[in-house]
């Protein structure tokens, strides 16, 4: 009885992304991953489903018997959520785009490689991490195709984990979460996941956009009847979007609470 007590509560949903676990400096991403356990704890007794929307991990790579060490903690709180029944769906990021049925299997996780779409109480939700939307950055977008070709998989697989996750650590150190590089909304007409947005809507109707990727937080309004919601990075906002049935919020995790 006490259980189905507790499951007639779990009514909101949680999405949050860029967690960046793993990145250096190493101690930093320590502290972050206490905070994110603690939003975890928060959300749980609440939370029907949660949708964690990409670069979870600053590097992330299943081997066929060997995952990253680290995110202990992290994992086993994500474990416990599943085991209470919330309903755990993963995006992959360009930074943890090699996931593949380790977190599926423990976590009884869906693993989501492009855009999801869902309908929640009539509202349309259109959630992708966001890599790669938009007008620009051709570099990466063929990068893109080259990191999730299964026959590059297939090579990366070959090298010794030691040596595979090594490089990936040190190319880590020069990414823009290593240098904490300061990012400012760059106004509408040059945001690309808003002009995606715009796009999009041409041809079909969406509530809500949900992305991570841009690391900047910000709710802006598209038209009468839709928004577009980035949930920003762990590194200096901790934000993370709610639904509660009825309202989508924009909120930043105090660890204090």
């Amino acid at each position: 009885m006490l259980v189905l007590t507790r499951m007639n509560h779990r009514n909101k949903i949680y999405f949050a992304s860029d967690f960046h676990l793993g990145s250096y400096p190493l101690e930093n991403s320590r502290q972050r991953e206490q905070a994110i356990i603690s939003w975890l704890d928060f959300i749980k007794n609440d939370a029907a489903e949660l949708y964690l929307v990409g670069d979870i991990f600053d590097f992330w790579f299943e081997y066929s018997t060997v995952v990253p060490k680290g995110y202990i903690r992290f994992l086993g709180k994500l474990a416990e959520l599943a085991d209470l029944g919330v309903k755990i769906t993963l995006f992959k990021g360009n930074h943890d785009m090699w996931m593949f049925g380790y977190l599926q299997d423990e976590l009884h996780a869906e693993i989501v490689s492009n855009e999801k779409i869902i309908t929640l109480n009539g509202k349309r939700f259109y959630i992708h991490h966001g890599d790669g939307l938009g007008p620009g950055d051709r570099k990466y977008k063929f990068l893109k195709k080259i990191f999730r070709s299964r026959f590059c998989q297939w090579l990366f697989a070959r090298l010794h984990p030691n040596l595979g996750i090594g490089i990936a650590t040190r190319w880590s150190k020069h990414s823009r979460i290593a240098n904490n590089n300061e990012e400012v909304f760059l106004g509408e007409d040059r945001e690309w996941l808003i002009i995606y947005a715009k796009e999009l809507l041409k041809g079909e109707h969406v509530d809500y956009f949900i992305f991570g990727h841009r690391h900047l937080p910000y709710d802006k309004q598209l038209a009468d009847n839709s928004r577009i919601i980035n949930l920003g990075e762990w590194i200096n906002y901790s934000t993370y979007a709610v639904w509660d049935g009825e309202q989508l919020t924009l909120e930043k995790w105090n660890s204090g609470k």
